[in-house]
């Protein structure tokens, strides 16, 4: 099977996700004046998820470009270690001939969803892998694109009432949530985040919690992680 062909095969259930999130993306994008163009550049450039979503609503609030720049770190600094576990993969890739910059644009797509995706691949080491990982890495940038400039494109073409919308990352925050909880051989760092989140809302109110929850969940985490069960990673590296 060819490596376009096998590799669209494996991101297929992962569709749906991009598809329906990066519409509302586009959609909230638009309703606060950025059209088409921005909502591709946004997606291109920024590239992280229902953050993206996150990052509307912050920035129609009035709140300070930096504090949304650290709240996207914070909140997507897990797709540090994601690529500390592919560095080596994706640093051969990159020695190959002409495909020096595959190394960074792969490290810089790596995803929730693309993650899951490499490590359950099931394929030699390799040309072959290597040209699979990074059209699956690509293809769905390029749906997360097409997602939200399609999103934009609807807002302008069909006005409509869209109260509520942004509603859709809470719920999608929600549902990783009740599933990490369900799946997770540790709930501890669950309960830091919801200890620290209620802890800063009652201190500082719900206008200043945001990094300050974050800050003090990552510093908590450093302290315990050693008590945290480890998940072997299969298949990540065969």
């Amino acid at each position: 099977m060819k490596p376009f062909s096998y590799a669209l095969k494996q991101v297929t259930p992962i569709l749906l996700s991009y598809l329906f999130i990066g519409i509302a993306s586009g959609l909230l994008l638009n309703q606060a004046g950025y059209g088409p163009v921005w909502a591709a550049l946004s997606a291109l450039l920024i590239y992280a998820g229902s953050m993206q979503i996150v990052m509307v609503t912050l920035m129609t609030a009035g709140v300070p470009l930096a504090v949304v720049a650290v709240t996207t770190l914070l909140i997507n600094a897990r797709h540090i270690f994601y690529g500390i576990s592919f560095i080596n993969e994706f640093r051969a890739i990159g020695r190959e001939k002409g495909q020096r910059w595959k190394y960074p644009y792969m490290a810089l797509t790596l995803t929730d969803e693309t993650y899951s995706v490499l490590c359950s691949l099931r394929l030699p080491a390799g040309e072959y892998r290597h040209k699979v990982e990074f059209t699956i890495l690509f293809l769905c940038h390029m749906i997360w694109i097409a997602s939200c400039t399609l999103g934009a494109v609807i807002g302008q073409a069909l006005p409509a009432d869209l109260t509520g919308i942004d509603f859709s990352a809470t719920a999608l925050f929600t549902a990783v949530v009740v599933n990490q909880w369900r799946e997770a051989r540790s709930h501890l760092p669950a309960v830091i985040g919801f200890i620290s989140a209620i802890f800063f809302y009652f201190v500082l109110g719900p206008d200043q919690m945001i990094l300050p929850a974050l800050s003090a969940s990552v510093v908590a985490l450093l302290f315990v992680k050693k008590r945290l069960p480890t998940e072997e990673l299969e298949g990540a590296h065969e």
